[in-house]
């Protein structure tokens, strides 16, 4: 008990040496960051530049002036980024002497180069009538509708499509009658039935022997 009452004691008296060294240490890199933005081509002030300290997401920007003031550490990265202009990034040194620091940032314009646009003239008043008559306008959906019930287009959209649930139900049924009605029996020849020669020329033109 005497010991961890002495160890207990020392660190009493050590702790708060660690911690203010600890501060002084931080509070000596600890440093004004001040200067001016200005365009490379005309040394003009730049306003509203944004000034952020990599990876903290701390920042500030430049007045109407291009003039700006931060608090950074000794070995930050400080970006400079504005519309129109190049991306800049300093340093603050490390063994920088005393608190502040002063810096000049010249951005250089960032040239971007757009498509070409042909600008032609008006057209005379004859090439515009003859371009609206030429012009062919697309069906709207009367007009789709009104195609798409054409009795020539049902009739082959009908030969191409199958057989619905009604349909296929009463052909087997009329099968199934058929051959119940020959069961035990030899079923019967309708070679020479008029009735059935017009089923099989219907039943040819609806497709039903057709691959599937």
């Amino acid at each position: 008990m005497r010991r961890i009452a002495l160890y207990a004691a020392i660190g009493f008296f050590l702790v708060p040496g660690a911690v203010k060294a600890q501060f002084e240490s931080f509070q000596d890199s600890v440093v004004q960051l001040y200067g001016v933005v200005m365009t490379a081509d005309s040394l003009r002030g730049l306003p509203g530049v944004s000034i952020i300290v990599k990876g903290s997401g701390r920042g500030t920007i430049s007045n109407y002036q291009g003039v700006f003031s931060i608090v950074v550490l000794k070995g930050d990265e400080i970006e400079f980024t504005s519309v129109g202009f190049k991306p800049k990034l300093t340093r603050i040194p490390r063994e920088l002497e005393g608190k502040a620091f002063s810096v000049i940032q010249l951005m250089v314009t960032d040239t971007v180069y757009l498509p070409a646009s042909i600008i032609k003239p008006r057209p005379t008043r004859e090439q515009f009538e003859r371009d609206f008559v030429n012009t062919p306008v697309p069906d709207d959906q009367i007009e789709v509708a009104r195609q798409n019930t054409d009795m020539a287009k049902r009739r082959i959209l009908a030969q191409s499509m199958p057989r619905d649930g009604r349909e296929s139900m009463n052909y087997n049924l009329a099968r199934n009658a058929a051959r119940y009605y020959s069961n035990g029996q030899t079923p019967p020849m309708n070679i020479m039935n008029p009735f059935a020669w017009s089923e099989f020329v219907k039943a040819w033109k609806r497709g039903d022997f057709k691959k599937k």
